[in-house]
């Protein structure tokens, strides 16, 4: 009996001494990934002058003046956040849907070419975009689309990363006879899709949502190429083209001010989306 009660007091105390080290890992890593965005919020509170004199830990006082001089400026900042959260929004509902439906297609039906087209699919993951940029930019201007936000929102609907994802989870998660009872009780093809698989993708859908609204909002590569009107340009083409500014103008207070102004809506969509990631993992979760 002493001899059990020492070796469960051992185990209990490996047991803490791991959790103890996984927290602090996991508290260092937290510092790395939020002290940068600190900085950023601290520099866009200070002048250019004061930016160029070094660091400070302590914010200064000219938030206020950098985010009105970026509001009365040449530059439309509003509008471009605007044509930003209409290109990303769009761009990861469209994503999510429909790679998600190509998913459970894979998934569920049995048909000659499903390896081949599942293959295929993984096979163009691995092509870059800047290879077939030019190709891309031919097409827009045939089809007459150039300086819109259709070339920008439609072929995010193609997504090989997502719908590997996608496939990856519903494999784990969604039995096929879930969905053959739901046949049998009547259920048609979409109703099936979007009353009961995609309740139990919500974790994955969640992941993915915020994943391709970053991407897109970040994206400048595509939208520097078609877009070309400044009442049209994205946030990311904006802040280029104020740094970018001459030096007699250039201040750097202000982009940093209009770097931390672009931060704020992804932090808000993955506040939003973050409880799918934890509460739906319950839902996710099929019971036998």
């Amino acid at each position: 009996m002493p001899n059990d009660s020492v070796k469960k007091e051992s185990k209990g105390m490996g047991i803490h001494g791991r959790r103890t080290i996984a927290y602090i890992v996991l508290a260092l890593v937290s510092f790395l990934c939020l002290f940068w965005f600190y900085v950023l919020f601290i520099n866009a509170t200070r002048s250019h002058a004061e930016l160029t004199k070094g660091f400070t830990p302590v914010p200064s006082s000219y938030l206020k003046q950098n985010l009105n001089n970026i509001m009365t400026g040449t530059l439309p900042v509003l509008r471009g956040m605007i044509n930003s959260l209409i290109i990303a929004t769009c761009s990861a509902v469209l994503c999510t849907y429909f790679s998600t439906m190509t998913a459970y297609a894979v998934h569920v039906y049995d048909f000659k070419l499903k390896k081949f087209m599942s293959t295929f699919i993984l096979a163009v993951m691995m092509i870059p975009t800047q290879v077939t940029a030019l190709g891309f930019l031919q097409l827009v201007n045939r089809m007459k689309l150039d300086d819109t936000f259709i070339p920008l929102i439609v072929p995010s609907i193609a997504a090989p990363v997502t719908y590997f994802y996608m496939k990856q989870y519903m494999e784990s998660s969604l039995p096929l006879s879930l969905v053959e009872a739901a046949r049998i009780d009547g259920s048609g093809e979409f109703r099936t899709f979007n009353n009961i698989v995609l309740p139990l993708m919500k974790p994955a859908i969640a992941v993915q949502a915020i994943f391709t609204f970053v991407t897109s909002w970040n994206n400048y590569f595509t939208p520097a190429l078609i877009l070309h009107t400044d009442t049209k340009k994205t946030l990311p083409i904006l802040i280029a083209q104020l740094r970018s500014a001459d030096w007699l103008k250039f201040d750097m207070g202000q982009v940093y001010a209009m770097i931390a102004f672009s931060i704020f809506p992804v932090i808000v969509v993955y506040l939003i989306l973050s409880k799918y990631i934890v509460g739906g993992v319950a839902l996710g979760a099929v019971k036998g």
